[in-house]
């Protein structure tokens, strides 16, 4: 017989947005109840962006150290990459955090249940668990259950066609990766395996790579793409695959019509991800869909009382720290505090080579928007931080967008190495509604890269410093 869990807080994801849920819930005295069916954290910590980055920066040290000679290091022999070694190094890091997870929520007096649930109705949901089915209703309903990679028809996953996950983990590096898609997924994890030895061609449909980003940030990008020898076919679209093992082909149709094979050994599908509304009886709980994303409005309510939805499930940016945001927001609200999702910006990162960060708006952006606009300027090839660590000369800047009337700003962009480190800066100075004449005003140490964002903001008025 099914036990019964009756619980105020069901939240159903252990990733990014549900365990913050779950952990803020607890901390504000709710009785909560937490299912996840797979390990805590979620995509991002098992499979995405903790995983990626580590073995990013795996790629990028072993880069690094090939291409040092001109500051004088050098080495008695080529390095060599053990990849099932700096898989365990990156597993390590997850099993880490994997358990630092389940310590805050065991502080947090959350219960965690392990299974998939499966709902009858919009608060009951049955899980089936390892001691046998576990029957739990509850007052709110927080769904937090993420995102799957998509997988298209003429390319099913499995064997030598790979999604991130299984690139993330791969026995060897692959001599030859056709990559589909020229994502930001793609490009990060298509680079790493550049850096470490792979003959990697890129297959996209669009006309240009990274199409979500505008095609001032992306050059950088595409210099260094042509410079390592990644070939990226535009305009072009995959149409199969023959083959298999040493004999692989991806097929595409290129921009000019002609059926077009590539030689690889492994093929990388990442042409996006779909919110995970399957298998878990969705269907049964009278909540209202927006094309295929859970309908919500500025609080993250449901069309059905007391059910709520964040993160990947609910629409784009598909972000994880928008998950957390939405998260302990509505444990708040939960908790009768006032609440609602009023952002300025949500921050996107990209960790290709080199990096890029986007905040607000870009000019095209706030001119179609209809604001007449301020840009600035500041390119790293004048920082002497950046020059310093080899970072001034990938085309790298940043990029502030402001209004021309009153300079409020409405964005700031970047690409160059480790501009991911300023995307805090960038989003709270967006957030505090900050003018050009704050952000030129506020002292920032040198030498250091934040340097760039004063000023990029005296280029916008007028009187640049350093360029």
């Amino acid at each position: 017989m099914a036990k019964t869990i009756t619980t105020k807080v069901l939240v159903v994801g252990g990733g990014p947005g549900g365990y913050v849920a779950a952990i803020r819930a607890g901390q504000l005295g709710l009785d909560t109840t937490l299912v996840e069916e797979d390990r805590l954290g979620g995509t991002c910590l098992l499979r995405g962006c903790i995983p990626s980055k580590a073995l990013i920066h795996a790629a990028s040290k072993f880069h690094e150290l090939g291409h040092a000679g001109n500051i004088g290091i050098t080495l008695p022999q080529a390095a060599s990459f053990d990849m099932a070694k700096a898989v365990s190094w990156k597993d390590g890091i997850t099993g880490k955090l994997n358990s630092g997870v389940a310590g805050l929520l065991a502080k947090a007096k959350v219960r965690t249940v392990s299974g998939r649930a499966v709902f009858s109705d919009a608060k009951t949901c049955t899980v089936q668990t390892a001691e046998g089915p576990q029957t739990i209703t509850a007052e709110h309903v927080i769904l937090a259950t993420g995102s799957v990679p998509v997988e298209l028809k003429i390319l099913p996953f499995g064997g030598d066609i790979l999604s991130s996950t299984e690139a993330l983990s791969l026995a060897e590096v692959p001599k030859r990766l056709a990559v589909v898609g020229a994502g930001y997924i793609g490009l990060e994890l298509g680079i790493a395996f550049a850096k470490l030895g792979s003959q990697v061609t890129v297959v996209e449909a669009q006309e240009r790579i990274l199409p979500l980003y505008d095609a001032e940030l992306t050059r950088p990008v595409e210099r260094w793409l042509k410079k390592n020898g990644v070939t990226v076919h535009l305009k072009s679209m995959t149409t199969g695959f023959a083959g298999k093992g040493k004999s692989l082909k991806l097929q595409y149709q290129s921009a000019d019509g002609a059926s077009q094979d590539i030689p690889c050994d492994k093929i990388l599908v990442t042409v996006g991800r779909r919110p995970n509304t399957q298998g878990w009886g969705l269907e049964n709980m009278a909540v209202d869909l927006a094309g295929p994303f859970v309908k919500i409005d500025e609080q993250c309510r449901t069309s059905m009382r007391n059910v709520w939805a964040i993160g990947d499930l609910v629409g784009e940016p598909m972000l994880a720290h928008k998950a957390s945001k939405q998260g302990e927001m509505v444990a708040e609200i939960i908790a009768g505090r006032k609440r609602s999702f009023d952002h300025v910006c949500i921050p996107a990162v990209c960790f290709t080579e080199p990096e890029i960060v986007s905040a607000g708006l870009s000019p095209e952006q706030a001119k179609a928007a209809a604001h007449q606009v301020k840009v600035g300027i500041f390119p790293f090839a004048a920082s002497g931080r950046a020059m310093s660590m080899e970072a001034g000369t990938d085309g790298g800047f940043v990029r502030v967008v402001a209004r021309a009337d009153n300079h409020l700003v409405l964005g700031i962009q970047a690409v160059g190495a480790h501009v991911s480190e300023l995307s805090g800066e960038f989003a709270h100075a967006l957030e505090m509604g900050s003018r050009l004449e704050d952000i030129a005003g506020t002292i920032h140490a040198h030498p250091t890269l934040s340097e760039a964002l004063p000023e990029a903001t005296l280029a916008a008025l007028g009187h640049a410093l350093h360029i």
